[in-house]
Order: structure tokens, then sequence, then C-alpha cells
């Protein structure tokens, strides 16, 4: 039996944790205390008068048939993100943990978008694909597809979902690419020989393996797709055509700042909040139970 480390100096471990719950504390439990306390005040938008309205602006958020569609756009388009930026970054993992020449270089430009910001990101996106003057657009008209998400919800959707997926595959493949790492070679080698093709040693052996890596991307993703593509889908979409892909999170930005409505967009950042959290706990109650952990 190991003996109890025990710290001479009673002061140094709480003088170590003070700047990091100095930063939490500024950073999102003021903050998130401020946007609770709005969301029950009805404020004019040059703030000169300020009324308490209890619940009044959660119902006008519930109510708000705008804010139903940004959920169901929020539901399509973080289902879809996460989805396909772990599948496509999990296949390409696979594939880098190959025994093939010139893998480092490749691992290396794989990890090269994760460096662009979601801003930036979206506008490359959308130079490719922009109906007036994008290469891919061009081709896709050309073959007689009518590409035109600036004027297609649809379309819209599709481009910003491609965008955002883009951006996060190459987190995802870092962390896909070190789970494969850590598996036993042996493991491999063993069902090979007895007669396991590569197929079924992937789906039986290498993915069971990575259900801590898989459930930690998952739980990652989804906060991904609720908060940071908020620079993507403003420089894409703006939340267009016709309120097509706003998000809630756009919402939240485009109601508090743009329609200066600050008690309905305080309440919907709380809403936000409470949904963010209640998935992820959903994700450590249920689908952690499908996790094994070595």
């Amino acid at each position: 039996m190991s003996p109890r480390v025990v710290f001479p100096n009673k002061v140094l471990p709480y003088a170590l944790l003070l700047p990091q719950l100095v930063i939490v504390g500024i950073f999102f439990y003021w903050p998130a205390s401020q946007a609770l306390y709005q969301s029950f005040l009805r404020e004019d938008p040059f703030g000169l008068s300020t009324q308490f309205v209890g619940l009044r602006n959660f119902r006008n958020v519930l109510s708000d048939p705008n804010y139903l569609n940004a959920v169901e756009n929020t539901a399509i388009f973080s289902v879809a993100v996460a989805f396909f930026a772990m599948a496509i970054a999990l296949l390409l993992a696979v594939m880098a943990d190959k025994i093939i020449k010139g893998k480092g270089f490749y691992r290396t430009m794989l990890i090269w978008p994760y460096a662009i910001a979601p801003a930036i990101a979206g506008m490359v996106w959308l130079f490719m694909f922009n109906p007036a003057m994008g290469t891919f657009a061009f081709m896709m008209r050309s073959s007689g597809y009518p590409w035109d998400p600036l004027l297609q919800g649809d379309q819209a959707m599709v481009l910003v979902v491609a965008a955002a997926a883009w951006k996060q595959i190459s987190y995802n493949f870092l962390f896909f690419v070190a789970g494969l790492q850590a598996i036993p070679k042996t493991l491999i080698e063993a069902a090979a020989i007895d007669g396991a093709g590569e197929t079924k040693r992937f789906w039986t052996i290498v993915f069971p393996l990575l259900a801590p890596t898989t459930f930690f991307l998952l739980v990652i993703n989804t906060t991904y797709a609720f908060f940071d593509t908020f620079g993507i889908i403003h420089a894409v979409t703006g939340g267009g055509p016709g309120k097509a892909t706003e998000t809630l999170v756009y919402k939240v930005y485009h109601d508090g700042f743009v329609n200066l409505i600050l008690g309905d967009s305080a309440a919907q950042s709380v809403i936000l909040m409470v949904i963010v959290i209640a998935l992820t706990a959903i994700q450590f109650r249920y689908v952690e139970k499908k996790v094994h952990y070595g």
C-alpha cells in the first residue's frame, strides 16, 4: 500500500487552484448570473428604463415560431456536424494509422485546418461555393444542378454543415489517431491470424476499444456545434436565407445585438445553457453506459 501524500503547506493547493477559479468565475459564472438576472427584466434598447417582468420573456421566447424554427435548425445542424466530423475523422485516422509512405506528412496536413478561425473557414467555403464566383458552384451549375445557397435554404444548411464539419475534423483526427496508437497491435495481429478480415477486425476490436475516445468527442462535438459554429454561420449565411440556417446561438446574437431585444435574448441564452447541460447529462447518463474503459 503506497503511503498517503500530504502537502506540508496547507495553503499551496488553494493558491494553485486560485487562478483557475478566478478565470472561471469572471468569464463563466459572472456572465451567466448576469444573463439569468437580465432574463427577468424588460429593457428599452437605450437602457434608460428597466422593468421586472418575471417569466414573461421565457413565455415570449417559447411561443415565438422563429425560435422554434431555430430549435429545429440547431437539432439538424448539430447532429449532422457531429456525425460527419467524427465519421470522416475516424476514416482518415484509420488510414493514417496504417504503415504507408509519408504518413507523417499526411498527418500534419490533416491537422492544419484546425488552426483556421471559424469565420475564415466559413469564408473559404463561401468563396468555393458562392453562386456568383465560386469554382465548385460553377462546376455544379455546369452539370445542370441549380446551386444557389443564397436563395435555397436546404442548400445553405448543407454548406454551413460542410464548413463546420470540415473545421472540426482535424480536432477529432488527433484524438482518434492517439486512440488507435494506444490499441495493442498484438490483438489485431491475433485476430488476423484467426482469419478475421480488416473490416471485421475494425468493428469487433478497434472500434470497441475506441469507445472512450468516441464518447469524449461526441460531447465535445455537440458543444462545438451549439456554440463554436457562430462565426461560420455569421460569415457564410448570416442565418439566412429566410432564417433557414439560424441556430439558437445565432438567434441569441441577432435578437440581442441587432434587434436590441435584451430581455428575450438573455432568456434565450439561459434556455440554450440549460439545453446543452441537459444534453451533456443525458450523454453521460445513458451513452457512457455503453463505453468500456479497457
